[in-house]
């Protein structure tokens, strides 16, 4: 069951617009088109507002129809009625197209635009790209929704990409995204055999269940929601396996806790390994590098690199390519940190961002001797 939402917008020629009178004729004419689309409809409240007005309809089965003009030209129409899973669309896409084109022709309009219908329920189908910009997904169910003490963690399934991991409504992870944890460890272009790791984060198990395959010496994943985990064993196997069922083998151990816990227990011991994989936040969004999110990260980098063996790598994700700005304050950061470092970037499309992703490989600056 959903709140069908469908939008339409005109373009008229302001003059036509620029008074309560116009306004009017406009609307009558609008309204003649919409009762031939929208059952039993009737002008239920009218509402002067600075710059234009606002109309009220009603029709059939609560449906409702808002209808705004606006004196610069522009009339926007919102349709929304409730629908159950099984009955036939009020109005569809398809109908909204024809309307569009009957009040093209019936009142005279520049420009038009007809949009699918946004469909509102109990569980969303929608979620940002990196850069805010909407995106549908075929989701058909929720197969998991709990809230963690640390995140609202869902599990969500999607008719193209499989089961997928949404926390606090962003999407993370799903079973079509291979490329998304070959991208973030360079697969085929790092050499893990032998070598000591730390994923920090990583509570889908997608991470650790991939680098398992490349014969590491020893892997420690370090995530502190237990819930995720136990999402991600039951419902995302294809991309996990079983290591976190098993949570622990001979040449890999989870620790459930925060993970500075165990990054600040190894600099005491003066431990060092050869790859750090920083598979907590995105880089975030934002205007400077300041604030909650950007402090943890700055502290996660300057603390990785403590227990980082001279030649290792900090191996993370970044953000969406088109979030320009938050990436550049980010490297901007990189080249303050102490040692200096370098990094190279890596891009990749990833199928359930619907967009492409920034992964950065971070090593110490060679310039600075031993480091």
């Amino acid at each position: 069951m959903s709140v069908q939402t469908l939008l339409l917008d005109f373009s008229i020629d302001p003059a036509r617009l620029g008074d309560e009178s116009g306004q009017k004729a406009v609307f009558s004419q609008l309204e003649t088109v919409l009762k031939d689309y929208v059952p039993n409809l009737i002008l239920a409240a009218e509402v002067a507002v600075d710059g234009g007005s606002l109309k009220l309809l009603t029709g059939k089965k609560g449906t409702t129809v808002s209808v705004r003009l606006f004196d610069r030209g522009l009339v926007t129409v919102n349709i929304e009625y409730y629908k159950e899973e099984s009955e036939e669309p009020l109005i569809s896409f398809k109908s909204a197209r024809v309307l569009e084109s009957q009040v093209k022709k019936y009142i005279s309009v520049t420009k038009s635009q007809a949009y699918a219908p946004i469909k509102r329920g109990l569980f969303s189908r929608y979620y940002p790209t990196s850069d805010e910009r909407l995106l549908e997904y075929d989701i058909d169910n929720v197969v998991f929704d709990e809230q963690s003490p640390f995140q609202r963690v869902q599990i969500v399934h999607s008719k193209s990409l499989g089961n997928m991991l949404v926390l606090d409504d962003l999407q993370n992870i799903s079973e079509a995204d291979l490329v998304y944890t070959e991208t973030l460890m360079q697969r085929g272009k790092v050499n893990y055999e032998g070598k000591e790791i730390v994923i920090l984060g990583g509570g889908d198990g997608a991470l650790l269940y991939e680098l398992l395959k490349e014969k590491p010496k020893f892997v420690w994943m370090l995530e502190i929601d237990e819930v995720v985990m136990t999402a991600c064993d039951k419902h995302l196997r294809p991309i996990c396996g079983d290591v976190l069922e098993r949570r622990k083998g001979p040449n890999y151990e989870i620790i459930v806790e925060d993970c500075m816990l165990t990054v600040n227990k190894f600099i005491k011991e003066g431990k060092k390994v050869d790859f750090i994989f920083g598979d907590l936040t995105d880089i975030p969004i934002s205007e400077s590098a300041c604030g909650e999110l950007w402090e943890f990260m700055i502290t996660i980098l300057n603390s990785s690199f403590k227990i980082l063996k001279p030649d290792g790598q900090f191996m993370t994700h970044g953000n969406g390519a088109t979030s320009q700005e938050s990436l550049e304050l980010y490297e901007q950061e990189l080249a303050k940190l102490k040692p200096a470092v370098t990094f190279t970037k890596s891009r990749a499309f990833v199928p359930s961002f619907l967009e492409d992703w920034i992964f950065y490989q971070i090593a110490f600056n060679s310039k600075n001797g031993d480091a």
